[in-house]
């Protein structure tokens, strides 16, 4: 009889309890200073990162092999023989390949590895849903051909503060940066089918930025029944009041407020809010 393990890294942005429900295994990324590390989400917050910027801005790892590694042993000593593991976006992470990597030294356990093509609860989401799948006893191959479906019903917006700590981090993609900082544009930043970031759109200033992040959930809205993750990094109370207004659309099958990681919010720097969007199936 099959065992299926669910695999994610610490940037899907799950909470406890979808952990402990769902039997999730969490590969945690790292915070990198000059001269200590932290895992995320673990010893270290996402105001932690923030309050620390002005004294130096650190860099961000993936889970070691070693550590994956370590996750497989101890799924093989469990009687796992299947494994499913769903990642942040290649486009912006090395974890999809080291897991890929890890995963071939373990026979015993038939993986596949997904790139979600997306961060935060656009990762997350889809994991809850293979979560579900899972414990409804659906097979290894039947939630690996859906898992493409699943996600293909996801979008990710986001807007920051400033462009500086996407720059400085490498992962600015297609993001207009400079020109944009100076004119006091405000690019609406979403995730492309390669699973990078671009310009969705741009508005000047930052309440028009948060007022099209609305008008967005609310289009997507009016197209089909969806759930809605309103995310911040840094930025609480415009989160909660962008909560407040969306969460009174209509078409709204469930809708979650929360925050990013710390590994995502040393990319972002404080002033980040996002809106993830599910279509229903």
């Amino acid at each position: 009889m099959s065992k299926i393990a669910l695999i994610t890294d610490s940037t899907s942005d799950l909470n406890k309890d979808q952990i402990e429900k769902y039997n999730i295994k969490v590969l945690p990324l790292r915070v990198i200073y000059k001269d200590r590390e932290y895992i995320d989400r673990v010893n270290i917050t996402p105001s932690g990162v923030y309050d620390n910027l002005i004294n130096e801005i650190p860099t961000t790892s993936l889970p070691s092999i070693s550590e994956a590694n370590n996750l497989f042993a101890k799924l093989v000593d469990e009687g796992y023989t299947h494994a499913i593991a769903i990642c942040i976006s290649s486009g912006v992470s090395g974890t999809y390949n080291m897991l890929n990597i890890a995963s071939k030294d373990y026979s015993s356990i038939i993986t596949h590895v997904f790139d979600s093509k997306s961060l935060t609860m656009g990762e997350g989401a889809i994991v809850v849903e293979c979560g579900k799948l899972i414990a409804a006893g659906k097979s290894f191959d039947e939630i690996v051909e859906i898992l493409p479906s699943i996600q293909s019903r996801i979008k990710v917006y986001y807007v920051l503060e400033t462009l500086t700590y996407l720059i400085k981090g490498g992962r600015i993609g297609k993001v207009a940066g400079i020109v944009g900082e100076l004119l006091k544009l405000k690019p609406i930043i979403s995730i492309n089918d390669e699973g990078t970031y671009y310009t969705y759109s741009k508005v000047r200033g930052r309440n028009k930025s948060i007022a099209k992040l609305a008008e967005i959930a609310h289009d997507a809205l009016m197209k089909a029944k969806s759930k809605i993750w309103v995310l911040h990094g840094g930025a609480l109370e415009d989160g909660k009041a962008l909560y407040d207004t969306i969460s009174k659309l209509p078409n709204i099958s469930e809708i979650n407020f929360g925050d990013i990681s710390p590994v995502l919010g040393v990319h972002t720097g404080p002033g980040l809010l996002g809106i993830v969007i599910m279509k229903d199936n």
